[in-house]
């Protein structure tokens, strides 16, 4: 009797102890095979954002699910082939013009050392255009090229993923828990697909009134940035500020363009996205936080935009075992003890 309390006792411990195990264990196989795990993570995402597409496409025209599918692709695939296009374009123009933003960057330097020496402020000029004449471009540049190999490589192997998952598709019971997921994940990812789309269409608009050359760019790195909760934003209305002032300097171009871009990201998030998402995934900002910064570790820019999805998938899981459902709580907000 006495080491039946016992056991009853420490067992919240135990399970404690066990999913701590269980959470480094996980952590490592992440790290160790992310090479083929984030494309197939990517990959299952894909899929429940399409397969939502299909069904609804289904049900408005009565057309068969395969076509639904196909539609949804190709609808996929040449948006994401305009936005290529568009971006590239707005690239090489930036390109043909860097010459003229160096010598205004070369006139930004020199007004700056000329003030500064007025203030009796000692700069080292030969130093500063050493460093700027100095710069990693040459690594830079190789890198992005080896970024755009990997791209390419990841997308043949989602690409792959997405096949097999539609191949082996079926109609899983209602009270299934993977239904419970894709029913939840995808309401989720068309809200923040429609919410990210409107900013960025938002941040479009701004930057082309105030005359930005990659004001298309900026709007598509808007949309991938808003995916990742707090910060995405933050560095999407940041992210112009540099080219702005190196069109035209600190004048009203740069100071217009970059207060709209705030009221616009604000309006947004704190009131379109919370009304049209409501509690959203159902977890504590907090944890929202935490969890942007473990998946940001383990995969990277791919993990911080999957951060908050993977988390409640994780969430979801634990709910369905009695034993971990007070973690799951806890990851809500919800404090598992009194």
């Amino acid at each position: 009797m006495l080491k039946k309390i016992k056991s009853e006792a420490y067992a919240p411990i135990n399970n404690a102890c066990l999913l701590i195990l269980a959470g480094t264990a996980l952590t490592w196989i992440l790290i160790y095979a992310k090479t083929v795990l984030m494309p197939f993570v990517i990959a299952v995402f894909f899929y429940i954002v399409l397969n939502t597409i299909a069904v609804w496409i289904q049900k408005r025209w009565q057309i068969p699910h395969l076509l639904g599918v196909i539609l949804g692709v190709f609808l996929f695939l040449g948006a994401a082939t305009l936005s290529i296009a568009f971006v590239s374009n707005s690239i090489s123009s930036f390109v043909d013009g860097a010459n003229s933003y160096a010598d205004k960057l070369n006139d930004t330097i020199a007004w700056f050392l000329h003030n500064a020496s007025k203030l009796g402020i000692k700069i080292n000029s030969e130093f500063i255009s050493d460093t700027i004449n100095k710069l990693p471009l040459l690594n830079m540049a190789k890198s992005m090229g080896g970024s755009v190999m990997s791209f390419v490589s990841n997308t043949m192997l989602v690409c792959l993923f997405l096949i097999f998952l539609f191949m082996g598709h079926s109609n899983d019971e209602k009270n299934s828990l993977a239904s419970t997921i894709e029913q939840q994940i995808s309401y989720y990812l068309i809200i923040k697909i429609l919410v990210s789309l409107l900013a960025s269409a938002v941040t479009w608009v701004i930057l082309t009134v105030v005359g930005t050359e990659l004001a298309f760019m900026f709007a598509v790195l808007t949309f991938v940035l808003n995916f990742i909760p707090n910060i995405g934003p933050f560095i999407a209305t940041a992210l112009p500020a540099p080219v702005l002032f190196l069109q035209y300097g600190m004048d009203w171009h740069l100071i217009v363009g970059i207060s709209l871009l705030i009221a616009a990201h604000f309006v947004i998030g704190n009131i379109l996205e919370t009304k049209w998402l409501g509690k959203g995934m159902d977890l504590n900002p907090v944890v929202v936080i935490a969890s942007l910064i473990f998946w940001a570790l383990v995969w990277g820019a791919v993990g911080a935009l999957l951060a908050v999805p993977l988390t409640s998938i994780i969430k979801m899981i634990l709910e369905r075992s009695e034993p971990t459902k007070p973690f799951a709580d806890l990851l809500a907000g919800r404090l598992p003890f009194k």
